[in-house]
């Protein structure tokens, strides 16, 4: 059964092959979007707006439990049935978005796009089947074909993940109440990210199983430290330097054994949570059919630019195996048909790509961090700012975070890199992010009126520092500020008075 054929079949309705379909109309092309599961993927369900809205939900908590405790008065509470509400309105807000305007594109653009369920296989570098139980396979004919197939949690070889006991993040979720303890195996942002959640509630006690010497190995150590102490005092045990020796399902619930500098221990909770990363799913997509190529790895799918080694066919999204984001596998996805039928020549960069960490404090990110100038031993300076001299955050009484800013060693002291730690750090670094797609130096932000009280204020004084021509001086408030070089690994401060 042969179907009419398509400028471009999308193998995938995550947030990376949803946005190259929409791309792709834009050009005038007709597009068939293949998904076997749900429209919206990761980015709806079991992934980042799920995980998020629990977030905000428990930093809300927090935040008030902060204030009244402080005062005398009893903790608020929240039932378990409240937040699963909560968090089933937002994932069908979303999803119905996306129900309505698929079915609007259809009926008002059917000319341009097709919407199929079913499972896409690649059975010819310009077909596609699409498979679906109980039916004849519908093979389409295409021009170009982009494989946007996602990714799911890992699991580690000898645990068995039900997702009763012992979740991955595709189940978590899906609890029927707070766990009375629960044990998190990665110490990475999504690990990180579940503790903060679940501590923030209050009625969990959890802990969190770190290999390296401390949380979130891949960042500054001040970032790590300032999280890792909330986490603490919020009262999250870690197990720094410890390697899980055996986790199983005992009477229903979890015992696990950490070795930690040779020292054993064996401990019971209610659940485990793994967080140990993501698996690119490209399994019996057809890739060994047209001789698709895989990374060196093996665990991605090879690409140059979102382009395979097969011309017509393109690869984005967490199967390219680079920066697992929703905003990045847009990108992806909207670039990959830029190429095609737009001829765009230039690459994507991956050197401004904003992430945010939704920590206690929340951490956002751009470019480079001190310890990967520290690596490379690229000559630097670096300024770095408290929040408690930024009058917002002194407004908020969110006092506790930093910015820190990276630029060139030179005269023209382009930026390199932006960490941002705090209340609102989100909002803090985009223009920084757009200076470092631009190439572009601090003097632009050193001249721009910032709005007051907001915490960007703080980002202009940061490089009113690195110009010398800051309000508070670095070499007065040591506490508070700092600015310095840093070359071969030395720290050299900039401001003397």
């Amino acid at each position: 059964m042969n179907d009419d054929k398509f400028d471009l079949v999308v193998m995938g309705g995550g947030p990376a092959g949803y946005a190259a379909a929409m791309r792709a109309i834009d050009y005038g092309k007709r597009v068939c979007l293949v998904e076997n599961v749900r429209v919206g993927g990761a980015g709806v369900y079991n992934g980042a707006l799920s995980s998020k809205t629990l977030w905000e939900l428990s930093q809300r908590i927090k935040n008030v439990n902060d204030t009244i405790v402080s005062i005398g008065r009893e903790k608020f509470e929240i039932s378990w049935e409240e937040v699963k509400r909560t968090l089933e309105e937002a994932i069908f807000e979303r999803k119905f978005q996306y129900s309505c305007h698929i079915n609007l594109l259809k009926s008002q653009r059917e000319d341009l796009f097709s919407y199929r369920r079913g499972f896409a296989k690649i059975i010819s570098p310009n077909q596609v089947a699409i498979h679906r139980e109980n039916e004849e396979d519908l093979v389409i004919d295409t021009d170009y074909i982009i494989i946007a197939t996602g990714s799911r949690p890992r699991k580690l070889p000898d645990i068995l993940s039900d997702e009763k006991v012992i979740f991955t993040s595709d189940g978590i979720d899906s609890i029927e109440e707070y766990p009375k303890s629960l044990v998190i195996v990665g110490a990475g942002v999504i690990g990180c990210e579940y503790a903060t959640i679940f501590s923030n509630f209050g009625k969990t006690k959890v802990y969190l199983i770190d290999r390296a010497d401390h949380i979130l190995p891949f960042e500054d150590d001040d970032i790590s430290k300032i999280v890792s102490e909330n986490l603490q005092k919020n009262g999250v045990t870690i197990h720094n330097n410890a390697q899980l020796v055996r986790m199983e399902i005992v009477n229903g619930e979890v015992e696990y054994e950490i070795d930690t500098d040779g020292v054993r221990e064996v401990i019971h909770v209610e659940k485990a949570l793994l967080s140990v990363g993501r698996v690119a799913n490209f399994e019996n997509i057809g890739l060994e059919a047209v001789g698709i190529n895989k990374g060196a790895s093996g665990r991605f799918i090879g690409d140059d630019d979102t382009q395979t080694n097969i011309p017509n066919i393109f690869a984005v999204g967490d199967v390219s195996g680079r920066i697992s984001l929703v905003n990045m596998g847009e990108i992806e996805g909207r670039h990959a048909v830029e190429r095609m039928f737009g001829n765009k020549l230039n690459r994507i960069s991956y050197d401004n790509v904003c992430t945010i960490m939704f920590l206690e404090p929340e951490v956002a990110s751009v470019g480079m961090n001190e310890k990967q100038c520290l690596e490379g031993n690229i000559p630097c300076k670096i300024v770095k700012l408290d929040y408690s001299v930024i009058a917002r955050a002194i407004a908020m009484r969110k006092t506790q975070g930093f910015f820190k800013i990276i630029v060139t060693n030179d005269d023209e002291m382009k930026i390199l890199g932006m960490r941002a730690v705090g209340e609102h750090a989100s909002s803090a670094i985009q223009a920084v992010a757009l200076l470092i797609k631009m190439n572009k130096g601090i003097a632009e932000l050193a001249e721009l009126i910032h709005p007051h009280p907001s915490i960007v204020e703080g980002v202009q004084e940061c490089v009113r520092m690195l110009m010398n021509r800051s309000i508070f001086k670095s070499s007065v408030f040591k506490d508070k500020l700092e600015c310095y070089s840093l070359v071969n690994g030395v720290k050299t401060p900039l401001q003397r008075l």
